[in-house]
């Protein structure tokens, strides 16, 4: 075993220390960019985005190539795999010198970076020397390296500023290539690699290595280094720019405040991996989260001037946040975020003794890619809301998701293991002398303990009435979060009418945003009905709309509103975007085979209608004062016009308190309701869950993108013409289609259907093109709606006909993919992955309704129209024929002999529906 190994050879000492020494100066070149990039900025001219990215970029070669390090290191021994990153990075860091343009320190960038991607080699060689009692130090003291940053910080800007930043660069090119030899004649291989050497065996190919991989808590633990160690390094990169920016300081200054931020939370990560081993990594990742969930909220609120009517006239005061006390905090911060980083890191040698390098080099990889994304994040919030304390906002966002998830998931825990006792106590403590055992579960709720749909006598019984009640509460739940997730499509259009003075790229910013986080929040979504149950969960995401439907509401009504606010209420309202997948989840548990894919297609065509229900509503709730004196006063849209903008949010707030309600009181959870993570990561290994990802995209993803982008591209491409009364008919069009041609692929074939979509979408595409092209004509704006109508019916026959295929090819595919398994297994598992492939497409695919809108935005603003955004979705359509019938159609392709009727498609047979098993 390594740890008895580790135990019985000497050298740990030096290997530790020699190890800790490369990794700092590794990082100080890593975090180079922190300080000459200030200068760099200065020549070239730079705005904000552009330094970011220019900061970031080696930060993402060191994030991304840590994995593949990782498993080289434990394929080939840390000491050769650690010397060669230090010579490749000292290259690459003196040819940086000689680059000229932004794009030549780009590419520079990139190989700097690879100094980054020591962290993973460092991890696994250390890792090898300790038993499992000490890894958590010793891990933590390497991962001390650190400092680095500091060291750049600290002694940077005076060689800087009295040699230049070329000077800088090549001193720290030759220093870690000094190290890199150092390195190779101070240390010796580690005991696992020479015992492997000894017996002569090969080292384990790289699939063995990544299989630790498809376990959640891998990615959960992926989540807290994007923040503990993520953030760090943004921070780490940010903090001189800000420091100027905020407080007008100088480089030098700065960069030694910024040092004061780095060393705590470098130098203390060693004593995090201890107090890891004394009291228990969970213990100090609660402190972690918990400290700077505080802190960041506190940086966070910007500098803000108070007037208060007071008894004698106005009271005037300020609030912010001063460069002392920005220290200090950063200070404390730091501190533990450094305790977080070697509480992470603790777990992986344990859990994963033979995949150290793998699993240390994807979370590794994560967090590295916070210190890449975050930076970049940060520059786009200072263009868009022009509020420097936006930063902190959005790491308060990160670390308080972080803390639930990690909450949740270990009280699930606790709750899967003591569940049976659990269930014996009573609802409350005061019942405890009269509980009796005829008393238990009698309070227990709509729990349905037992649940057998496949079962005919049962489901004609009971189960049927229950799943339909279920199904039709579900459905307006779900089209009232389809209607907010879409609400900013028509609000954006209107809000330069009642006065605010947003550009076109920040309103089709707000018309793309819940398009993103509804669409990053299905991916967790998908699995919160098994952790809380479908009743609870329906309840708690319907009554989560109430936020940013109220929200809008009070918003619109004053055109102080700072950009910022709208900006996250058009993230929230991706709260309706995220519920698809929950939604579909949970129904799918009530019904059995045979009726399962007609409940899916009521409850998500349906629910698709909110779409098309919010783009018809709102014009006409917003020309009234719907609610009276309640809803607020009108705004003004021109000499005579008034228009009730807030009554575009609040119009949903009575509807969805009933629907909340309606499914507390009225739906079920299933006791037997269970999703594992592991069982369905299989998806990820099959090659047709990403090419229908890619084609679903091209579905669903251009429903949903052009439902969010069509009103306001209709509003800015034909001004003279009311379309906000036309507009909700697209959406219309592609949801009735959705569940009106689903007999096309059941009688043609999914892949032939979607062959077709795609050729038809190709050319309403170039409809549109062309009635833009000639958009001065009178007839122009209906030629381009009949465009769109046709995209929308496309996209809805699309939709259902994707879907077809999926569960057809999975038929296909299991016997070859797993010919080990009985005929019954097969078609299980054939099940399984296609549910599981389904939900992640529909994931992935709602990233259109972000991608579209901002394309059209993007494109605007490079190019002064459209176009050039429509002509990359022609071309992206043009993959999707390609993909279609090469995987599928073509004869030969995997479709093609099931849907010409000539062989049937590899299953199981049937058997009876009583005695099918319960899925």
């Amino acid at each position: 075993m390594p740890t008895e190994i580790a135990r019985a050879t000497p050298g740990q000492s030096q290997a530790l220390w020699m190890s800790t020494i490369a990794f700092t100066v590794c990082f100080a070149v890593w975090t180079i960019f922190a300080i000459i990039g200030v200068q760099i900025k200065k020549d070239l001219g730079l705005n904000e985005t552009q330094f970011g990215l220019l900061v970031g970029t080696p930060i993402l070669t060191g994030s991304l190539i840590r994995i593949f390090l990782g498993i080289w290191t434990d394929q080939y021994g840390g000491r050769r795999v650690y010397t060669v990153v230090m010579l490749a990075a000292a290259l690459a860091t003196f040819l940086l010198t000689y680059a000229q343009t932004y794009t030549q320190f780009l590419i520079a960038a990139l190989g700097v970076g690879i100094a980054g991607g020591s962290f993973a080699v460092g991890i696994a060689y250390v890792s090898r020397w300790y038993p499992p009692e000490k890894q958590g130090t010793a891990l933590g003291i390497f991962g001390a390296g650190n400092v680095g940053a500091a060291v750049t910080k600290f002694f940077a800007p005076f060689i800087m500023v009295a040699y230049g930043w070329q000077a800088t660069a090549q001193v720290w090119a030759v220093g870690i290539a000094l190290m890199g030899i150092v390195f190779w004649f101070t240390t010796k291989e580690d005991p696992v690699e020479m015992a492997r050497r000894a017996k002569g065996e090969r080292p384990r190919s790289a699939w063995l290595e990544l299989d630790a991989l498809k376990n959640v808590q891998v990615w959960r633990f992926s989540l807290y280094y994007f923040f503990a160690f993520g953030a760090f390094v943004a921070l780490a990169l940010w903090l001189p720019r800000y420091l100027i920016g905020v407080y007008g300081l100088d480089i030098t200054t700065a960069g030694m405040i910024g040092a004061a931020y780095s060393v705590p939370a470098s130098l203390f990560r060693a004593y995090g991996g201890h107090l890891s081993d004394k009291y228990g990594a969970r213990r100090i990742m609660y402190w972690m989260f918990g400290v700077s969930v505080l802190i960041t909220f506190i940086l966070a609120y910007p500098p803000t001037t108070y007037t208060i009517q007071g008894i004698k006239g106005p009271i005037v005061f300020h609030m912010a946040t001063g460069v002392v006390t920005f220290t200090a905090l950063m200070f404390v911060l730091g501190f533990f975020m450094s305790l977080g980083k070697a509480a992470v890191y603790k777990h992986i040698p344990v859990y994963y003794p033979k995949n150290v390098g793998a699993v240390g080099g994807l979370v590794g990889m994560i967090g590295g890619l916070g210190g890449f994304i975050l930076p970049i994040a940060f520059g786009v919030l200072n263009d868009l809301t022009g509020i420097w304390t936006s930063c902190f906002m959005l790491l308060f966002l990160i670390a308080t998701v972080s803390l639930a998830w990690m909450h949740f998931a270990i009280r699930r825990m606790e709750r899967e293991s003591f569940e049976p006792q659990l269930e014996k106590l009573p609802q409350f403590p005061e019942m405890q002398p009269i509980h009796e055992e005829k008393h238990v579960g009698a309070l227990a709720g709509h729990v349905l303990d037992e649940w057998k749909p496949e079962d005919a006598v049962f489901w004609d019984a009971k189960g049927k009435a229950i799943a339909r009640r279920n199904l039709w509460i579900s459905i307006p739940a779900l089209l009232l979060a389809f209607a907010v997730w879409m609400v900013w499509s028509v609000v954006v259009a209107k809000l330069p009418a009642v006065g605010f003075k947003f550009s076109t790229d920040q309103l089709f910013w707000l018309a793309a945003m819940p398009g993103l986080s509804g669409a990053t929040l299905r991916i967790f979504y998908s699995f919160m009905p098994p952790i809380f149950g479908g009743r609870l969960w329906t309840s708690i995401s319907t009554w989560s709309l109430m936020i940013p439907a109220v929200g809008i509401g009070l918003a619109v009504q004053s055109t102080d509103t700072p950009y910022i606010i709208f900006l996250s209420l058009a993230l929230l309202c991706g709260f309706g975007g995220g519920n698809f997948a929950s939604s579909m989840a949970n129904i799918s548990f009530f019904f059995p085979k045979a009726e399962k894919g007609n409940a899916l297609a009521l409850n998500a065509g349906l629910g698709n209608l909110g779409v098309s229900v919010v783009q018809f509503v709102i014009p006409l709730v917003i020309t009234a004062g719907v609610f009276g004196w309640l809803g607020g006063e009108p705004q003004a849209a021109g000499p005579t016009a008034k228009l009730w903008l807030q009554n575009a949010g609040f119009i949903w707030v009575p509807f969805i308190a009933i629907s909340a309600t309606l499914a507390w009181f009225g739906m079920n959870d299933i006791a037997a309701m269970k999703a594992s993570f592991a069982d369905q990561a299989v998806i990820f290994k099959r090659k047709h869950n990403w090419l229908m990802c890619w084609l679903y995209t091209g579905t669903f993803g251009s429903f949903i993108g052009y439902s969010a982008g069509f009103p306001l591209l209709a509003k800015t491409q034909f001004p003279d013409v009311d379309s906000l009364k036309f507009v909700f008919l697209g959406p219309l069009v592609g949801a009735l289609s959705r569940s009106a041609t689903g007999w096309l692929s059941d009688k043609y074939g999914g892949g032939r259907v979607t062959l077709w979509v795609f050729a038809l979408m190709i050319a309403a595409v170039a409809g549109v093109l062309y009635f833009l092209g000639i958009k001065d004509q009178p007839y122009a704006f209906w030629g381009f709606f009949a465009m769109f109508m046709l995209l929308f019916f496309a996209t809805g026959v699309g939709n259902a006909s994707t879907f077809q295929m999926i569960p057809a090819i999975m038929r296909v595919e299991i016997p070859r993919l797993e010919p080990d398994l009985a005929a019954p297994a097969r078609q299980k598992q054939a099940e399984m992955e296609s549910a599981a492939i389904i939900g992640f497409t529909s994931a992935v695919a709602a990233y259109g309704a972000f991608f579209i809108p901002k394309s059209y935005g993007t494109s605007i603003s490079l190019t002064g129209g459209p176009e050039m955004a429509l002509w990359g979705f022609m071309g992206f359509y043009v993959t999707c024929v390609a993909i279609t019938w090469w995987f599928y159609t073509r004869r030969g392709g995997l479709l093609y002999d099931i849907e010409h009727g000539t062989t049937l498609p590899p299953s199981a047979p049937r058997p009876p529906l009583a005695t099918q098993p319960a899925e």
